[in-house]
């Protein structure tokens, strides 16, 4: 997000054109989608381990293991989300199994998931689509129109301590073994959810049997929790920053709003690798069929978007203090502001 005078401009081409150019890059290659799964898998078993046997030296060392593996847990869960939007690899029923096992790891049921997300991308941006995979934003009317006890339910959920620390472990260990807002779709998504549920159970079951509860709760939960965190907060900055894009339907259009209401997160190079990319999520959400591992070719191949909403991690600190949507100044407002402006 640049706050200077010489911020770039939009881009000339139009949000359509730019389907067309990206169309490009859409190609999976399945050696790479093997070695990138490698590369990841790898890594977070081998620091499992680790963690396994530091816990006959310390449970500190143990844990702080368990926190940095947090961080491969959630390039696993970015290894998911490729194969719910069929980018990964050429096969779509390999990537989805794939998807399915992975989804044990990550707390998510993958088909359940796959259909939020699917809405949650068809919808972005639309002010009447609003509830779907989304982070809950009022316009400023909406929170205007509510009591006092609603207002106060939309300050709790907006608290960063509810945002980002009680919020991402409730989602994740509680909330994903239903499939939530997929209840009457049919037998798919519970199956789905309960056959995660199922191999989570066993995958517990078998941690507790050959190590007692200390794996559990100094390495599994950890793990699990940290990557959740992580995950939430790169989902609430991809779209929660102040000059993202929301309209009425009549005013909304499903490309220009998937470019022009995402952001492009600049995180540094280690911390990109990490989270497979997802931070490109301009070009991402506009394209989705592009493998994560392209998405840095497109910024090379074409500046203008390189330059396009960019947020440092210093800058997407701010985003906590943003709350609701002004449809007259068309950008986020801070409760703060919101008063000082209209009162509410």
């Amino acid at each position: 997000m640049d706050t200077n005078n010489n911020a770039p401009e939009k881009p000339t081409r139009h949000a359509k054109d730019w389907v067309r150019i990206l169309a490009n890059y859409r190609e999976p290659s399945n050696t790479r989608s093997f070695v990138e799964l490698g590369l990841t898998l790898g890594p977070f078993f081998l620091l499992w381990a680790l963690a396994w046997m530091a816990l006959s030296i310390s449970p500190w060392l143990a844990l702080g293991l368990a926190v940095v593996n947090g961080m491969f847990l959630v390039r696993i869960f970015c290894i998911q989300h490729d194969c719910g939007h069929a980018s990964f690899f050429k096969n779509r029923k390999l990537q989805d199994w794939v998807g399915r096992a992975l989804g044990v790891l990550t707390l998510t049921p993958y088909d359940v998931w796959r259909q939020s997300h699917s809405i949650h991308h068809s919808s972005h941006g639309n002010l009447d689509q609003r509830g779907m995979g989304d982070i809950l934003t009022l316009t400023v009317e909406e929170y205007r129109a509510r009591g006092w006890w609603g207002r106060l339910m939309y300050r709790l959920y907006r608290h960063p301590l509810v945002l980002f620390v009680l919020g991402p472990s409730y989602i994740f260990i509680l909330e994903n073994r239903l499939p939530i807002g997929h209840m009457r779709s049919g037998w798919k998504f519970w199956i789905s959810a309960m056959g995660t549920n199922a191999a989570m159970a066993i995958l517990v079951a078998l941690i507790i049997w050959f190590g007692g509860l200390m794996p559990f709760l100094l390495i599994y939960i950890p793990t699990s929790v940290i990557a959740a965190t992580i995950g939430v907060w790169l989902f609430y900055v991809q779209h929660q920053f102040e000059e993202t894009h929301w309209a009425k339907e009549d005013d909304w259009q499903l490309h220009e709003y998937a470019l022009e209401g995402s952001s492009h997160y600049v995180l540094p190079q280690p911390l990109q690798w990490l989270s497979a990319n997802i931070g490109i999520h301009h070009v991402h959400h506009l394209y989705s069929r592009i493998p994560f591992y392209r998405l840095p070719e497109v910024l090379r191949d074409h500046k203008e978007l390189n330059d396009m909403n960019r947020l440092t991690p210093l800058e997407s600190l701010k985003t906590i203090n943003i709350h609701l949507w002004d449809e007259k100044l068309g950008r986020l407002l801070s409760f703060r502001e919101a008063r000082k402006l209209y009162g509410v």
